[in-house]
């Protein structure tokens, strides 16, 4: 399976009988399945189904459907409204007429609105019943563009944000094979800050100054933080090799991400490898923003 962007675009139109109708679908990141149904006037048997039809194919976004249906206007008939023609008549009638004022011919009367009427012919309910039907397939059409067009944005999403993978794995092999890390350089930093403090400092206890300093060096070990970055890192890339809605997987993952390298740049006492934390912050950070389109 491949991975999803929750931005999209569709259109898809038909016709069957007198009707003439089209579906238009966008949608755009949300944290679930947020749908909105537009229908015209007349059509609300379709939205149960509809949105049915919608909630099986997607599973996060705001995703707003809206259908237009428009009927050819020659199927319809003209029908004079005689109780408006019998009403006028007689109100014709009480007025006197003079030599500035004729009698009302019947062309006159039947431009007046309301004498005539535009009636359109009833649907029998099997007719009603199959055009429903065809808008809904219309709507799996527009659905299937729709699909393939987050697709799409999705394998270009997924591009990127294998990039930024290869870029964190990289920063977590230079601050694992950082040579201030090493037992050497650990030695002689603790030496020299030992020698600083003791020399400032006559009257401490130079055994239990020694433990407090090992213990310090213990717990500023970043071994722990590397092991779960690069598990972290592991799991991300089984994500997105197995494709599907993986958005929210992949948003806690990023969680994690940043939370080890904020514990990395909290112990460590290096300057270099303070300066990889942070840009694997940074990393983290411009990744976690490209989940956020994620399906």
């Amino acid at each position: 399976m491949s991975i999803a962007s929750m931005t999209g675009f569709s259109r898809s139109h038909g016709a069957y009988g007198v009707w003439s109708y089209a579906w238009e679908l966008k949608s755009v990141n949300a944290k679930g399945l947020d749908l909105r149904l537009r229908l015209p006037p007349g059509f609300d048997a379709v939205e149960v189904k509809a949105r049915r039809v919608v909630s099986e194919r997607l599973a996060r976004g705001a995703c707003s459907a809206a259908l237009s249906a428009t009927r050819a206007s020659a199927a319809g008939a003209l029908r004079i409204n005689r109780p408006a023609l019998e009403t006028l008549l007689q109100a014709i009638e009480s007025i006197p007429l003079n030599a500035n004022l004729r009698s009302a011919s019947l062309d006159g009367l039947l431009a007046l609105r309301g004498v005539v009427e535009f009636v359109e012919p009833e649907e029998e309910e099997t007719q009603r019943a199959e055009l429903e039907s065809q808008i809904l397939l219309c709507l799996q059409e527009a659905l299937d563009a729709l699909v393939l067009s987050r697709r799409a944005e999705g394998g270009a999403l997924s591009i990127v944000l294998s990039k930024r993978l290869d870029r964190l794995e990289e920063l977590a092999r230079q601050a694992d094979a950082s040579p201030s890390r090493q037992p050497e350089a650990v030695r002689a930093r603790l030496a020299q800050q030992l020698s600083a403090i003791l020399d400032s400092s006559s009257g401490l206890d130079s055994q239990w100054l020694h433990r407090e300093a090992a213990l310090l060096v213990v717990k500023s070990d970043i071994r722990e933080e590397i092991d779960r970055l690069h598990a972290h890192l592991a799991s991300a890339r089984a994500l997105l090799a197995a494709g599907g809605p993986m958005g929210r997987r992949l948003d806690f993952l990023a969680q994690e991400l940043a939370r080890e390298a904020n514990t990395l740049c909290a112990k460590v006492n290096d300057a270099s490898l303070t300066a990889i934390g942070l840009e694997m912050k940074f990393e983290i950070e411009q990744w976690r923003e490209q989940v956020q389109n994620i399906e």
